[in-house]
């Protein structure tokens, strides 16, 4: 069995360097990264993470909560960490709150079984004072700071603001916003407030209509916009608060025989990859996805190291126009 010597040997760094690889620590440039595990995969070398977990009183590995991962928008997230965390020689472990609010203390306990560097939390449903007496940083992304040890968020007023200005300058007269769970608070909502700013300065009506916890774990909104959608048959633009949701417009106005972009423009928010696979493709916010993953892992791993973090960090989103806007 190989030992940290013989990956030493084989990539002509000494003993000390090949550690500071394997547990992330001082500054370690890609290329000998690279070269450390290189020699590892060739020798088949398997670290003891157990002993090194007791040495560093954590391992390299880092909690990841969210509320769904059936949802475009956690997958893609959830792939984007898994990948910025291994570029760091860390792992990550996931788990499925599914809205679970229950699940607070198992969660906890997980973590500190597993002795986590630190955890990124997305879920809404999870209350982050469960976290407070941990002894690792909690870091949280699109939603309230709270008690956690730092926060990710992407612009999401001026996110709404791009929406109705995009709906506004393509023609439409009547607006319609799908928004945010009615039962929770989070930073999402605000992109309701950038929407209404917009449409109450240019003159614009607008109609709200918000989603329930049912739909959002379901991720069924089929009866919420056919009704909407039947009941005022003036509106001409829409603002889907999730590319999820916008793509399931497509279907009903398909349904009811509306025509998009036609009959009714769409703007949908994510910019995940079901906006580019409709027909017609989705005009979206883009939200910087692998940007808030590393940054998010970053803010963990910098924390569990004891360097100061940023409180909060709100990252820019774009416009990207496609056809349903045209």
């Amino acid at each position: 069995m190989a030992t940290l010597k013989d990956v030493a040997a084989k990539c002509g760094l000494t003993v000390t360097t090949v550690s500071r690889v394997l547990n992330n620590r001082g500054y370690i440039s890609e290329e000998t990264r690279a070269k450390v595990h290189a020699a590892m995969e060739e020798l088949n070398y398997q670290p003891n993470e157990v002993a090194r977990s007791l040495s560093k009183k954590s391992t390299n590995t880092i909690g990841v909560i969210v509320p769904h991962v059936r949802h475009p928008y956690f997958a893609e997230m959830i792939s984007n960490i898994e990948n910025a965390a291994s570029k760091k020689g860390y792992k990550i472990l996931l788990a499925n709150s599914k809205g679970a609010n229950h699940k607070e203390k198992e969660y906890l306990d997980m973590c500190t079984s597993n002795r986590v560097a630190g955890v990124i939390l997305f879920s809404s449903s999870v209350q982050v004072s469960e976290f407070a007496n941990s002894n690792f940083p909690l870091v949280t992304v699109e939603r309230f700071i709270e008690n956690g040890t730092a926060a990710v968020e992407c612009d999401n007023e001026q996110g709404g603001m791009m929406a109705a200005q995009a709906l506004i300058d393509a023609g439409c007269k009547k607006l319609l916003i799908i928004g945010g769970v009615s039962e929770s608070q989070m930073p999402a909502d605000d992109r309701f407030k950038g929407f209404a700013k917009v449409c109450e300065e240019r003159g614009i009506p607008f109609t709200e209509v918000t989603t329930s916890q049912d739909q959002y774990f379901s991720l069924d909104y089929h009866a919420l916009l056919d009704e909407a959608l039947k009941l005022d048959k003036e509106i001409d633009g829409i603002f889907a608060s999730s590319d999820l949701i916008a793509a399931q417009v497509l279907q009903v106005c398909g349904k009811i025989g509306r025509k998009v972009p036609e009959d009714i423009k769409l703007v949908g928010f994510d910019d995940v990859l079901i906006s580019r696979l409709t027909t017609p493709p989705i005009s979206t916010i883009h939200q910087p996805i692998k940007e808030m993953a590393g940054t998010a892992v970053d803010l963990v791993i910098a924390a569990s190291e004891g360097r100061v973090v940023p409180k909060r960090t709100l990252l820019p989103v774009t416009y990207i126009e496609r056809e349903s806007t045209i």
